[in-house]
């Protein structure tokens, strides 16, 4: 129970009393992966989240580990070769929160790619991803185009090109990462928010002053060095610090749509350009819901929860219906959305789309580490850059030496099922009819392939409930819940069925049919006293309201 809400007092009394090597701020995938990589080596390591593990940029992406085909449009070549290859490595340490996806990239006249261009780049972006041969791109005619996808306009197609991205779970992975980190021994705290520094009688950096907000209390954690992960929060935290630089974040804001198949039947994932400004967009099915994204807007508001505007949700659905002429969405269509924030480096005089996805790293006079910008496929390499140059400051400051990152060979928590080839083996393996009979073999199979080699614990979970529902919840449900507090530290309402689930995103009924049972259920497991009651379920009403398209929402009272 490594990263339990169950023994959150014993985590936070320990990081009072030690002094560690590295204290992490910020519990997005940065962060995950910097403490996993740390840890991994020998370090000894603390991690803090001011909020939920992912809640901020972590939840909120397109939900693609991909190399990022935009980027070759841009010469980005450098971004496009790491990101490819990043790509195959966490496929291979993660194939339960990622998964191959064919893509069609259809072409129009007039559009973004032609046929040669979209020949060349496909075939470029092969050869700099490291793609496996099975996995490489065709091109296709306008009739294969429409076989594929026949919602795409007709009118105008000249065929399209189909290549493989890689869909994921991108919550999931970074809790997955999380607890692989506190496996290795990393000391890991959610809801603690980092709200200044220690330093030595040499002014370097020291430590850190934190608040928890579970209990509201402060304390600090001493450390020989502290790296700020902290996405969009970056700046903030580097304010609090005397050692100044010259670098800033630029934000960006992404916004998503989700449509029941029932009224957007998307059968093959579609990489397309918008009629009104050739931005290109995704739209991708999953579970029963087609998803559309993303925006790319300069953002200056709440951070903590950003919002999907009338004008956001306009451009999307104008893009649905101009792309897939048939299928005539409305506003009223629109099931639930998310919208996220991109911390990317201020580069002046930029369109929001054209600024680099590329990450740095920030030294400060103070010894503070900052790293910024990035993208979700390359956490990995990101957290051995950082750790590579904290071990390297260690050795030369206090003598001390480490291993080598090894993060590339290391599954993530889950992820220990023999390969991504052998991933339909292991699950077929995994399923127990008769030994958990109560759980349905569609559940065991939902369960499998969503905790890979956790699996086992939830299980267990439901096999000592023996019977098919438990409080009105379905008996997985009740599974995912319980083992999310014993193994995920969720702490609130939200955090499961945002984050742990996905189901505020991707199945809102579930949400507004289970919520009161979780929110019971989670009362005893965590010991509510009535005020959290209160406020965690007002914070979920609020989360409903706000992923839902504004001509249904229902009123919520402030």
């Amino acid at each position: 129970m490594q990263l339990s809400s169950l023994n959150r007092n014993q985590t936070l009394n320990k990081m009072k009393n030690n002094t560690y090597d590295v204290v992490v701020i910020g519990g997005g995938i940065t962060g995950a992966g910097i403490a996993l990589d740390a840890a991994q080596r020998g370090m000894k390591v603390a991690l803090v989240e001011m909020q939920d593990f992912a809640s901020g940029t972590s939840s909120r992406s397109t939900k693609l580990v991909h190399g990022g085909l935009r980027y070759l449009k841009q010469l980005q070549i450098g971004v496009v070769s790491e990101t490819g290859k990043e790509r195959a490595i966490v496929y291979e340490n993660g194939p339960h929160v990622t998964t191959p996806e064919w893509m069609l990239l259809p072409m129009h006249k007039g559009g973004t790619f032609g046929p040669t261009t979209t020949s060349l780049a496909l075939k470029v972006y092969d050869y700099l991803a490291g793609v496996k041969k099975s996995e490489r791109r065709t091109m296709l005619s306008a009739k294969e185009t429409l076989n594929k996808e026949p919602l795409v306009k007709s009118k105008g197609l000249k065929g399209g090109g189909y290549y493989v991205e890689y869909k994921t779970d991108d919550a999931r992975m970074t809790i997955e990462v999380m607890k692989r980190a506190a496996e290795f021994g990393a000391d890991i705290l959610n809801y603690t928010k980092a709200v200044g520094f220690t330093y030595n009688k040499k002014k370097k950096v020291d430590g850190i002053e934190a608040i928890d907000a579970i209990t509201n209390t402060k304390f600090t954690i001493k450390a020989l060095k502290v790296v700020n992960a902290s996405g969009p929060w970056v700046d903030e935290v580097r304010g609090a610090d005397y050692s100044k630089n010259n670098k800033q974040l630029r934000l960006t804001k992404g916004i998503h749509l989700v449509f029941d198949e029932s009224v957007f039947p998307l059968k093959q994932a579609v990489y397309f350009d918008t009629k009104s400004d050739k931005r290109m967009i995704f739209a991708i099915p999953r579970d029963g819901k087609t998803y559309v994204g993303t925006t790319d807007t300069f953002y200056n508001n709440d951070k903590t929860s950003p919002k999907v505007t009338q004008e956001d949700r306009d451009y999307i659905i104008d893009a649905i219906n101009y792309m897939f002429p048939t299928v005539n969405v409305q506003d009223s269509d629109i099931e639930s959305t998310w919208a996220g924030i991109r911390p990317l480096i201020l580069e002046k005089g930029k369109d929001p789309s054209e600024i680099s996805r590329k990450d740095e790293i920030w030294e400060g006079k103070s010894g503070l580490l900052t790293i910024a910008g990035g993208k979700l496929t390359g956490y990995r390499h990101m957290a051995q850059d950082i750790v590579d140059l904290v071990a390297k400051r260690l050795k030369e400051e206090h003598k001390l030496t480490f291993k080598e990152s090894n993060t590339k060979h290391t599954t993530m928590s889950g992820g220990d099922v023999g390969g991504s080839a052998n991933f339909a083996n292991f699950i077929e393996q995994k399923l127990k009819p008769e030994m958990y009979h109560y759980l349905p073999e569609s559940d065991q199979r939902f369960l499998i392939k969503k905790y890979g080699s956790n699996v086992d614990k939830l299980f267990s979970i439901a096999h000592a409930k023996h019977e098919t529902s438990v409080n009105g919840m379905p008996l997985s449900y009740y599974a995912q819940l319980v083992y999310s507090v014993q193994e995920e530290m969720v702490m609130k309402p939200t955090d499961f069925m945002t984050r742990r689930t996905g189901d505020l995103y991707f199945n809102i009924n579930n949400v507004e049919k289970y919520k009161d049972a979780v929110i019971e259920t989670m009362a005893k497991l965590l010991n509510y006293d009535n005020a959290q009651i209160t406020e965690y379920s007002r914070e979920l009403e609020q989360k409903i309201h706000e992923a839902k398209a504004p001509s249904i929402q229902v009123s919520v009272e402030s």
